[in-house]
């Protein structure tokens, strides 16, 4: 597969680590230039800590490792005028954008967050930062007029209500990539006269910090046994980045020329069970 991605620009949000640096190195290794986006500084809402401009060095120094450029910058994926500062910065020294990997998001909101706070906040950076992204890169990729791949980072919350609890953070987290399938299938509509194509990926748990953190362990750990089954259907507790970029090399490549508007689980089960 080496190379299949050669002459190829990707532009990938959250990319400073977890999912995002993942997904850059492995599109890297097959030929992709990178514009990473990353926030890189902690939001207070967040009960974990978030990414910095180290992490996001450390990207760089993965991609260039590999012999490919990158374009990195700090932008808050909220903020429309920076989202498209980054991808204009990026395009201006890369020559275009041709993936588009939607994948900045939080997860679990801090305690004494009031709750139509944590919902809204979840959902400005979920959902509204996904809009923000791909409408600051689509229009180029019209223009550009040779096509090119979207995907946008779901969950399998996604796809089922599973583990609802009344907990405002989880509810915008459910509720935005709820939004999300809307989305990828709306966009897929839109993008299809262009030869763009728009697909969602919906991972179970991933092993990232966005779940291996203290705050995360310490409401896992009081869950009762009667609880909401959370649990695989495969004998795996959590998924590895790599699992995730697999799928995602294989969504915005030519191998999957004529898919579009899909959601695609990446789930060891969860959703089956």
């Amino acid at each position: 597969m080496a190379g299949r991605f050669e002459g190829k620009v990707a532009l990938i949000t959250g990319a400073a680590r977890g999912q995002g640096r993942g997904h850059a190195v492995r599109l890297a290794r097959e030929g992709a230039d990178v514009i990473a986006v990353d926030i890189c500084r902690q939001i207070d809402a967040v009960a974990y800590p978030l990414a910095t401009s180290a992490d996001l060095a450390e990207t760089v120094s993965e991609v260039e490792a590999l012999n490919r450029r990158i374009v990195a910058v700090e932008a808050d994926v909220r903020d429309s005028k920076a989202m498209q500062a980054a991808v204009d910065e990026g395009i201006g020294q890369l020559g275009g954008v041709d993936i588009v990997l939607a994948n900045a998001g939080i997860g679990m909101v801090r305690d004494g967050v009031e709750p139509p706070t944590a919902f809204r906040e979840v959902l400005e950076i979920n959902l509204i930062g996904v809009w923000n992204t791909v409408h600051a890169a689509a229009p180029a990729m019209i223009e550009q007029g040779r096509g090119g791949s979207i995907v946008l980072t779901g969950s399998v919350m996604a796809l089922t209500g599973r583990g609802g609890s009344g907990n405002a953070g989880m509810e915008g987290y459910t509720a935005a990539k709820h939004a999300l399938v809307g989305l990828t299938r709306s966009w897929a509509n839109w993008l299809a006269p262009h030869n763009i194509r728009v697909n969602s990926v919906h991972p179970t748990g991933v092993n990232t910090p966005m779940i291996i953190n203290e705050a995360m362990q310490e409401v896992l750990a009081a869950m009762p046994a009667d609880g909401p089954d959370l649990s695989n259907l495969m004998d795996v507790q959590l998924v590895e980045v790599s699992d995730i970029s697999n799928a995602i090399a294989w969504l915005v490549s030519d191998e999957a020329r004529y898919v579009t508007g899909v959601a695609l689980p990446v789930d060891a089960g969860f959703l089956a069970k």
